[in-house]
């Protein structure tokens, strides 16, 4: 045991260190300085230093311009389930807000027009709206889908912030299935200065592709997620299982 702790990195046990300490604290609790940290460990400051930029990426600390390292709030846990955002959050019993970006009609890229079964070139609404939930910004999503199936689409979203309930109410349509994929990703400055987290920060990118009930593509969104505030679950059955 005490050789594998000499093989690991001399910051990494001043990591582990410093997760014992703030286990203690409540969020917001201020952490030592590096100074006073490198000297109750007995450590260079740069070790320190890297020891809390991890911390400080992982969503366990985090850096106050100015003013200092404080213990962060615990990560939320989002669901990853068939149902729009606004009633999700709602049904979490979150307080959510929705700020609509930008919403305007651009011709389809191969890409788009793929996900969307639609010609090269075809007009799309390309929907981005800014989600806030309980007065911290969460995500920042954009969506397609095609202009000629939902005509006056960004005019009706100026009036909900719930797109599937404008599509079910107005056109109909609910998306029952999606194909969802995870990647991770450094925030572009655009996505930090919206999300309100540094350029080059830690994103979760979700990619969802649904369909309605007939097979036909609704909508392809993808979305940034700040990595060190958020965490997605899902309930997983085994094939064949009845859940």
């Amino acid at each position: 045991m005490i050789e594998d702790q000499r093989r690991e990195p001399k910051y990494y046990l001043v990591k582990r260190h410093l997760l014992e300490l703030i286990a203690e604290y409540p969020a917001g609790t201020p952490v030592p300085t590096e100074r006073e940290l490198a000297e109750l460990l007995i450590t260079s400051r740069t070790t320190v230093r890297q020891a809390l930029s991890e911390l400080v990426t992982e969503g366990r600390l985090v850096r106050r311009q100015g003013s200092g390292t404080y213990v962060a709030e615990p990560k939320l846990a989002w669901p990853l389930q068939m149902s729009s955002f606004t009633e999700q959050a709602e049904s979490s019993g979150l307080k959510v807000e929705t700020t609509l970006v930008s919403a305007e009609r651009v011709p389809a890229t191969a890409e788009i027009a793929e996900l969307l079964r639609l010609k090269v070139g075809a007009q799309v609404h390309r929907i981005e709206r800014l989600r806030v939930v309980n007065g911290s910004p969460m995500a920042l999503e954009q969506s397609h889908l095609s202009a000629r199936r939902f005509p006056g689409l960004a005019k009706s979203l100026r009036q909900t912030s719930s797109l599937y309930r404008v599509l079910k109410e107005e056109w109909g349509v609910t998306a029952v299935d999606a194909v969802e994929t995870i990647e991770t990703a450094p925030a572009s400055p655009r996505e930090a200065g919206l999300l309100a987290t540094d350029t080059g920060a830690p994103m979760l990118i979700l990619s969802r592709h649904s369909m309605d009930a007939e097979g036909v593509p609704v909508e392809w969104v993808r979305s940034w997620y700040r990595g060190d505030r958020y965490t997605f679950v899902a309930r997983l059955g085994a094939p064949g299982s009845s859940s």
